[in-house]
């Protein structure tokens, strides 16, 4: 299978299905002498665990990394970091009635149409646990951008059609759903319980802030820095759309009121989102990603089967509500991915004795 790899220079590749063994993957080209420990990178993982919070799955799982290579002592050797997370609490027989039917939402029919052969235990390669090697590969490049003060954050803006009124993320890793406003968590919470006895799913809103990114990241033409943050979202499997700055909002204006000066210390706006050109412009990189309803309901459905029928079905097994909030430290990861990836890129587009940019 390609497209298990995601980044050029700063690059990840991950392995791994539902109910294997393990997940995994290889962190390639973080740089050598930074100091990294599995502490670090547990915590970042422990966001998205398994079995926390009214809308998570049942599964526990531990998600406990293991870190394999690429450290002696705990610092960065420059060589390829390895790692696994094992899968411990598996329940391959809730899924035996699926072999051979289609459900619908998922890539049921699609994986089969592709290789003619699938793994229907939660979905194999398709399943959203395919994430969590995603959070590790996004932890190793927060270290590093860390020593470059390139810090982001990630928050629910919307959740079930309820909008967070008040914008404050810096507390929203210590909220359910990762709120960015307290008083929204109670509208969640009363959402979250209508919809599961109604046996349904909610989908949300994520956005992410990415604070400290120098003026001049991003490969024109087809390597935009948005392009590329688009791609890393909508490479996740929830997710449907992706806006930048003001986002659709900008079909709505006039060109006045949606220029402003290129120099971000001069404006507050920001209807660009930190990028112009495709190349960071200094300001705060801000993108939403929309989440679909996570498909496996509890109700009866139509679902398709091999002998090209329909039948009536309900979906068993252990399912999360809704892909948020485990879905936040994901997307998180993989804006923190692309930014790494495109500051080695940076460093390559210059000579030595290039003179340093100026806005």
């Amino acid at each position: 299978m390609s497209g298990n790899t995601f980044g050029h220079l700063f690059s990840l590749t991950t392995f791994g299905e539902s109910h294997g063994p393990a997940l995994g993957g290889v962190v390639h080209g973080c740089p050598a002498g930074l100091h990294l420990d599995e502490a670090a990178v547990q915590q970042e993982l422990d966001r998205r665990r398994p079995g926390q919070g009214k809308t998570s799955t049942p599964r526990r799982e531990s998600d406990k990394v293991q870190l394999l290579s690429g450290i002696f002592e705990g610092v960065t050797t420059g060589t390829p970091i390895g790692f696994s997370i094992a899968n411990e609490n598996q329940r391959t027989s809730d899924y035996e009635a699926m072999r051979g039917i289609y459900r619908p939402g998922h890539a049921d029919f699609t994986y089969m149409a592709k290789y003619g052969h699938r793994d229907h235990r939660g979905g194999g390669r398709s399943s959203g646990r395919e994430t969590v090697s995603r959070v590790v590969g996004g932890a190793i490049a927060q270290v590093f951008l860390a020593q470059h003060n390139i810090q982001a954050q990630a928050y629910t803006q919307e959740f079930g059609g309820i909008q967070a009124e008040t914008i404050a993320p810096d507390k929203a890793h210590e909220l359910p759903y990762f709120a960015p406003d307290p008083s929204v968590v109670e509208l969640w919470d009363k959402r979250v319980s209508e919809i599961k006895k109604a046996g349904d799913t909610l989908g949300g809103i994520v956005e992410i802030q990415i604070h400290g990114v120098p003026p001049g990241l991003g490969e024109p033409v087809f390597d935009k820095l948005d392009a590329r943050l688009a791609a890393a979202c909508m490479s996740v499997g929830a997710v449907k759309s992706v806006e930048i700055g003001c986002g659709r909002q900008a079909a709505r204006l006039t060109g006045s009121e949606n220029n402003e000066p290129p120099d971000p210390a001069l404006t507050h706006r920001n209807n660009a989102g930190g990028i112009l050109g495709g190349i960071s412009n200094g300001a705060p990189i801000v993108l939403r990603a929309a989440v679909k309803p996570i498909p496996s309901i509890a109700q009866e459905q139509e679902v398709a089967t091999a002998e090209k029928t329909l039948a009536p079905f309900t979906i068993g097994g252990r399912h999360d509500i809704s892909a948020i909030p485990r879905i936040v430290p994901v997307l998180k990861a993989m804006a923190l991915l692309t930014i790494a990836d495109m500051l080695l890129l940076q460093r390559s587009a210059r000579s030595e004795g290039s003179p340093p940019a100026t806005v």
